[in-house]
């Protein structure tokens, strides 16, 4: 245990400045668990803190671990279990109560007396020993001021022939050898100096030192003798003093007894002004608590009268209303302190603002469902105003359409917003407190527009397409239609309906709704049902016509579809899309797909589902121009496929527009569906035109002349360039001029290898220098590569047909010279050909002989008229092949004679006509006709 307890002190306590008094190991009372140990332990430095530190062996090695540590002054009880019998059981009792089992009875017994003797030393209280011995609870022997002086490092030392007790009672012993001060050690040289034989002869030293010491005894013996009369007067002032301490603590004694009557008063005086001041501390606290329900909780009459009765109809009833929203709003959401939600008076005043905001919230949504039925009953009204307007019976259609020439616009809702938007706050204060009836309110709007907007925008496109048009028919609708008043008096009726419930005019709507659309279809139908008009048949004006009529729908639309989502989001109180990557190409309904969403009433929407709930909204309200508008596009595509250019470039122009404005948003998500569709018809339009090409037949009793696909690309290209000018869509045109091209070379190709009157040499030659001339004109950047192509094939089939027709006008003359040129190839040198037999002077002169002028003229005309016959008057390329065959025949004579002057040198050989004729022949020839 000794070694143990060294190690505790060594590793554990020494570095927390800390001494060890006592130890004992212990285990937990009915448990078989490891051994620890308990330590009482003092700290070296003042104040003195006395501990008792339960240790414990580390499981993962041999060394020892402070696990927990008590305050002695926190110790209350040490109950020993028995006093009599030996029991190695004790409890201590700190804040709550610890069972140990020592490991022998004299290790427990010393560890109590060493808490006993701490108490009584270092702690104020006295701590209850129960059943434990008398003889281990003894009182400490007093600690003379001689005893303490000599205490050294809070270690004590007296001198040796004095008992000495350790202050904790259980330190060991001091060591018998004690190192020498500095004192002793100087004391101890001088004496060795004096005697220098010290070392070599210890005996004589040892005997010098005991004849010094009986010296000192002497005169110690002596000196004692000598005051011993000072002692005994010493000891009798000692007892007097005595005596003067006894009387002393007499009087001490009677002034305690005095004072402590006082005490007892002062004590109750003092528990009295606690419990005052107690008392006002809790008052106070009290009127702060009431203050702030009354501050917070307290809603002005004027306020709840607001919200009872409060007018939502004038501008300053909704004024007084909105403010009295807020307060309400301030005054339920005010953060309770802990305990309020239980007080009676809180939880009635907190339903009573539930009463008010329940009464409020349906007298809010009764009121906007009523202002949103009477702004629908006045714009249909004016529809049918307009409606009626055109489809009065008798009325001249000329007349109508000249009345509405200038009518192509959309109603504006703008008075009606300004209306609804004096209620803005009160939606935002609807749709943080009762989200049900905010909801609720927002599909009654979205149901009242999508059918009103519908009608008008349906209506809108109706006079769009008359006007395209120009003409209409008679329809069945004008006598199935009810009259204006009745029909207005019917839809506000069902708007409001008997039981003012909102599902009345839900279905009417829906009646009047399908009524109107199926009228609707059957006049766009109508408009559908006209002949199918080619591009040849329109002129420019037509077309001009055609792309004002669309790029006014479009500018309609534009800015009705801002001003709603405008609204919508201010309205409504929802995010406006800022910055939303891509857009969408297909619009999804708000009732179905997957972005239909749910929501408990009373939770307001994250604010990236607000930004999709007003794409959707917009979806809902504008579900009909979509459609509206791709049936426009089908009427134009129908009258002219070339308008498909027209609403290409104007489409890509309100699309690029929308997306600097807003990417996502409904605006620039439907134009970029429509634009996709008109995107479509242009490529179909090109499509077609590559199919006509192909299934182009040539008659075979006509010459061909200029196709007709190459006169309509040159048609194609004129417009397409006019219309692109400047436009964004530049790339989608150059990808349909180089498929356009490609196919139109293929196909005349294909044109000139089937034709049987005209020559394919002609074909070719004058169809491809008619491409030539167009791109040349138009001067198209990404066709420049085919512009050349075009110029090359027209060279070489011209130089091919020049070189097939003329052929061997002099045929004879012609095999003549052959027949030289076969000798010199053979070998035979050109002064010497004319001595072959079959090549001699006489065979020339005879060859020569029978091409006279005359019929050299003859035969030139026969070819002038043959080529005549070839060529069509479209492109007048007959004098230019004229003009090429004058100079191919030129170029034959200057070879005859070039071989006349090298193998008939000096003959004096010539032809019958010269140059000069050749020129005069062609010349007379093609004046002659």
């Amino acid at each position: 245990m000794t070694a143990i307890k060294h190690a505790l002190q060594r590793d554990i306590f020494t570095p927390n400045d800390e001494r060890l008094l006592s130890i004992v190991n212990v285990c937990k009372a009915g448990k078989k668990k490891k051994n620890c140990f308990l330590c009482a332990t003092v700290t070296t430095e003042r104040p003195v803190q006395v501990k008792v530190v339960k240790v414990k062996k580390s499981d993962k090695g041999d060394f020892y671990k402070r696990q927990i540590a008590w305050a002695l002054r926190d110790l209350a009880v040490v109950d020993a279990k028995d006093a009599i019998k030996e029991n190695p059981e004790f409890d201590l009792h700190f804040e709550k109560i610890y069972k140990w089992v020592a490991s022998s009875t004299a290790e427990k017994n010393a560890f109590i007396s060493c808490i006993w003797k701490l108490n009584q030393r270092y702690l104020r209280k006295k701590i209850d020993f129960v059943n434990v011995s008398s003889q281990l609870l003894e009182e400490l022997p007093k600690v003379t001021e001689d005893q303490q002086s000599l205490q050294v490092g809070g270690k004590e030392s007296v001198p040796s022939g004095e008992n000495q007790s350790v202050t904790g009672g259980d330190e060991e012993a001091v060591d018998e050898y004690q190192e020498l001060n500095a004192r002793e050690e100087q004391d101890i040289e001088i004496m060795m100096e004096g005697c220098e034989y010290a070392i070599s002869n210890a005996e004589a030293f040892a005997e010098r030192l005991s004849r010094e010491l009986q010296v000192l005894d002497g005169a110690n013996i002596q000196s004692i003798m000598a005051s011993e009369k000072q002692v005994n007067i010493l000891m009798k002032l000692l007892d007097e003093a005595l005596k003067e301490v006894d009387q002393i603590e007499l009087k001490l004694s009677s002034y305690e007894e005095m004072l402590q009557s006082v005490k007892e008063q002062m004590d109750q005086i003092s528990e009295s002004n606690h419990l005052i001041h107690l008392s006002n501390t809790n008052n106070v606290k009290l009127l702060s608590e009431i203050e702030f329900l009354v501050n917070h909780m307290d809603l002005a009459k004027g306020h709840i009268k607001a919200l009872q009765e409060g007018d939502l109809a004038s501008s300053r009833g909704i004024e007084a209303c909105t403010n009295a929203a807020d307060a309400l709003l301030q005054c339920m959401n005010v953060a309770l302190r802990p305990g309020h939600d239980m007080l009676l008076a809180v939880k009635q005043q907190q339903q009573r603002f539930s009463d008010l905001r329940e009464h409020f919230a349906r007298r809010l949504a009764s009121h906007l469902n009523n202002v949103f039925v009477q702004q629908f009953t006045q714009a249909l009204l004016q529809l049918y105003n307009r409606s009626y307007f055109l489809s009065v019976p008798g009325h001249d259609q000329s007349s109508t359409l000249a009345q509405h020439s200038v009518e192509l616009t959309l109603p504006n809702h703008h008075p009606f917003h300004r209306d609804l938007l004096r209620y803005a706050k009160l939606m935002e204060w609807l749709k943080s407190t009762d989200y049900g009836k905010y909801e609720g309110l927002t599909k009654n709007y979205m149901d009242y527009l999508s059918r009103l907007y519908e009608r008008e925008i349906k209506d809108f496109f109706e006079v769009a397409k008359i006007k395209m048009t120009g003409t209409t028919k008679e329809s069945k609708k004008f006598a199935t239609l009810p009259r204006k008043e009745s029909a207005v008096k019917q839809e506000t009726e069902s708007l409001h309906g008997s039981s003012g419930k909102l599902t009345g005019s839900t279905s009417s709507l829906n009646k009047l709704s399908v009524q109107s659309s199926g009228n609707r279809r059957s006049q766009s139908s109508s408009l559908l049902d006209m002949g199918n008009m080619s591009a040849s048949d329109l002129d420019v004006a037509d077309r001009t016509k055609f792309d004002k009529i669309f790029e006014q729908v479009l500018s309609e639309l534009e800015p009705l579809c801002l001003a709603e989502q405008d609204f919508i989001s201010k309205f409504f109180k929802l995010q406006q899309h800022q910055s939303m990557p891509g857009t969408m190409t297909e619009a999804e309904d708000l009732d179905g797909g997957t972005s239909s969403r749910q929501h408990n009433a009373g939770t307001p929407l994250p604010v990236s589902s607000e930004k999709d709930m007003i794409r959707q909204m917009m979806i809902k309200i504008f579900r009909c121009i979509e459609p509206e508008l791709n049936n426009l596009i089908a009427l134009g595509d129908k009258i002219d496929s070339f308008n498909s250019l027209y609403m290409l470039v104007k489409m890509s122009h309100h699309v690029w527009t929308a997306q600097n404005v807003d990417p996502a948003s409904f605006l620039s998500t439907t134009l970029g569906n429509v634009l996709v569709t008109v995107k479509r018809n242009f490529d179909k339009c090109i499509s077609n035109q590559i199919r006509q090409m192909e299934e182009v037949k040539i008659s075979k009793k006509s010459k061909v002349g200029i196709l007709p696909f190459v006169a309509e690309f040159e048609e194609f290209a004129g417009l397409a360039e006019s219309i692109f000018k400047n436009a964004e869509r530049r790339g989608d045109l150059d990808k349909a001029y180089t498929k356009l091209i490609r196919g139109v070379f293929v196909n005349v190709e294909k044109v000139a290898n089937e034709s049987q009157k005209t020559p394919r040499d002609v074909v070719m030659m004058e169809n491809f220098h008619h491409i030539f001339a167009t791109l040349s004109r138009l001067k198209i950047s990404c066709l420049e590569a085919e512009k050349k192509e075009a110029k090359q094939k027209y060279t070489d089939h011209l130089q091919s047909y020049v070189i097939y027709s003329l052929g061997q006008p002099l045929e004879k003359l012609n095999h003549f010279f052959e027949g030289v040129e076969a000798r010199v190839a053979q070998g035979i040198r050109e002064e010497e050909v004319s001595y072959q037999l079959a090549f001699n002077k006489q065979e020339l002169r005879k060859v020569i002989k029978e091409y006279p002028g005359k019929e050299v003229k003859k035969g030139l005309d026969n070819l002038y008229k043959k080529v005549d016959k070839h060529l069509c008057e479209e492109e007048n390329l007959l004098q230019v092949v004229w003009h090429s065959m004058q100079d191919e025949f030129i170029r034959q004579y200057k070879h005859f004679e070039g071989l006349i002057a090298r193998c008939y040198p000096g003959s004096g050989v010539t032809m019958e006509f010269t140059i000069q004729d050749i020129l005069d022949y062609c010349s007379s020839i093609a004046q002659s006709h």
